[in-house]
């Protein structure tokens, strides 16, 4: 008999992720019967409001996932390399933001725009994987092109806010700021160099290869994600000093033509996306206006004249919604719909 109501268990619910899918189960109204908020040593003990109620954050064990039957992760991809696993086998279903298993064949990998048939994959471990931020609202704009002309080749520059990082490069930012409108010397802790009225062209550490981690995430995911090893990917990313929202520049190459205006009408039908593009009013999407929205915006929807079929495009997402917490929530919807 199917459950109409289900226990969910937050892991790294004290982080700003942790909080905002506290917010979206809330928001959409997900039918929780239990909620069991999990943290490290260092934040259980706290509370946190839940539909009206206090809830106490109860400290992270091999103990703390029986009974739960769904398990939303943020607590770091060592912490989730440990616990995800033993929530699994103790019959939980883990829905994990960190980049632990993105990459295993026998954890889906899912965007519900995109992929939602994958979630069907999950009974081998128990464990679906989130994106990357980044990935996310790229690929939820860019499926609907790739379905109608198919994308042989992307490159894209990311433009990514320090929430990305977490609440301590906010809080640094935020410093840096009024030291430096206050003439006192600039501190550094999360980030390798000042971020505030700067631009650092690195997200995550080195590979071999030149690029950053986070870039071969986007490359890899993207490929996973799309069911598409032959696309082309080539990624930078930077943090930018923007406190939310990721932005994106992106350039693609499609096997067969389509105009500007054909992209913008492909992509006004799709779901998730919202289509602001208006030259003569100067609109398109911003960081400030995504932030707090569920939808991926874009715009600055042109033509390559460089090559025959080549379109730009700039795309803005909530990174810390739509880019973790709204994407872990809208599979738990499509998991309790349609396999538990």
């Amino acid at each position: 008999m199917k459950k109409s109501k289900y226990n969910v268990a937050i892991a790294g619910a004290t982080g700003v992720v942790g909080k905002e899918m506290i917010r979206i189960l809330e928001e959409r109204k997900f039918p929780v019967d239990k909620i069991k908020l999990l943290a490290s040593e260092r934040s259980a003990g706290q509370f946190l409001e839940f539909n009206g109620k206090e809830e106490k954050v109860h400290l992270l064990s091999e103990e703390t996932f029986k009974g739960i039957d769904i398990g939303l992760f943020s607590p770091g991809a060592s912490v989730s390399k440990i616990y995800a696993p033993i929530a699994g086998k103790a019959g939980c279903v883990v829905i994990d933001n960190t980049s632990q298993f993105r990459m295993e064949p026998d954890v889906p990998l899912v965007v519900p725009e995109v992929n939602p048939k994958a979630i069907a994959q999950y009974k081998k471990r128990n464990i679906i994987a989130n994106p990357n931020c980044s990935t996310i609202q790229m690929v939820v704009a860019l499926k609907p092109i790739h379905d109608a002309v198919r994308i042989k080749r992307i490159v894209v520059s990311t433009y990514q806010a320090v929430s990305g990082a977490g609440k301590e490069a906010m809080d640094e930012l935020s410093a840096q700021t009024g030291a430096l409108f206050n003439m006192k010397p600039i501190e550094k802790d999360v980030f390798p160099h000042q971020i505030a009225f700067n631009c650092i062209p690195q997200i995550d550490v080195f590979l071999d290869n030149g690029y950053t981690k986070e870039e071969m995430k986007m490359v890899n995911e993207t490929r996973k994600i799309m069911e598409d090893d032959s696309i082309k990917v080539t990624a930078t990313t930077v943090r930018v000093p923007v406190f939310n929202s990721h932005s994106e520049s992106v350039n693609i190459e499609t096997e067969k033509k389509i105009t500007a205006r054909e992209v913008k009408e492909v992509l006004s039908k799709a779901p998730g996306i919202k289509v602001v593009d208006d030259n003569k009013k100067l609109e398109y999407p911003m960081p400030i206006d995504a932030s707090e929205r569920d939808e991926v915006f874009v715009g600055r929807i042109r033509e390559d004249e460089s090559i025959p079929n080549g379109i730009n495009m700039w795309i803005v997402s909530d990174n810390l919604r739509k880019g973790a917490a709204l994407n872990a929530v809208q599979i738990a919807e499509i998991l309790i719909e349609k396999y538990l």
